[in-house]
């Protein structure tokens, strides 16, 4: 009997998977229908954790400001913390302003900066991943936790591999990201030889909106500006 109910519930769990490839689908027709229409766009990238009085979310807004004056809309994961900041500073310079939100059970919510037709809501970090990196023309990274490197390391490999065009990834924050790029350049490159020199060439280590504004304008006048795949 155990053996029984063990071999339906296993043939259940195929016929679900099965039918979830329609909603994945959905998932990836709806985001490519609406993010087709955003226009030239930085995503901003860090910690939900961060209050609005920590130096890096002021400093999230101040970059999003000066990315909306430079030409570029927002794109952020939609929730709070850096995200809400990115958000936040995009709306009140006026420009385009997207959250890529994901369902979880703790920590994400949308936040009220986003604008009304660019709230995007995913149940796939993978499909959502894919939105960041197609429509994206840089990635700004704030200091995070696993999911923040986790975009980071994708966009980095995607990169590496020649899956995607090239695009500047600009890391903001020097005392909270130079001890990671100190290991990957002591660790991966010069010990083990794990990379080579070139994959770094994009990263870019700054601590101010100027920064990050002159390395979006410098590789943008030498690049077109479009869709990464």
């Amino acid at each position: 009997m155990r053996k029984e109910k063990h071999h339906k519930d296993w043939n259940e769990n195929k016929t679900n998977d099965s039918w979830a490839i329609f909603k994945i689908m959905g998932e990836f027709v709806n985001g490519f229908e609406k993010m087709s229409q955003i226009g030239p766009c930085v995503s901003i990238f860090g910690s939900a954790r961060t209050k609005p009085e920590d130096k890096y979310y002021k400093l999230a807004e101040s970059v999003a400001k000066g990315i909306v004056e430079a030409g570029y809309g927002v794109i952020t994961g939609g929730g709070p913390g850096i995200m809400e900041a990115g958000n936040k500073g995009a709306h009140l310079a006026g420009g385009t302003s997207v959250g890529l939100n994901i369902e979880l059970p703790f920590e994400q919510h949308d936040n009220p900066y986003i604008d009304n037709d660019k709230s995007l809501d995913f149940d796939y970090f993978f499909v959502r991943k894919v939105m960041f990196v197609k429509y994206s023309q840089g990635f700004v990274v704030m200091p995070g936790g696993f999911g923040t490197l986790d975009e980071l390391f994708e966009a980095i490999t995607l990169i590496q591999t020649n899956k995607i065009e090239k695009f500047p990834i600009i890391l903001v924050g020097k005392d909270f990201w130079e001890g990671l790029m100190d290991w990957v350049k002591a660790t991966l490159l010069d010990r083990f030889s794990n990379i080579s020199a070139k994959d770094l060439d994009l990263i870019h280590l700054v601590d101010t909106e100027e920064e990050v504004v002159d390395i979006l304008n410098t590789f943008y006048k030498k690049y077109g500006l479009s869709p990464n795949f």
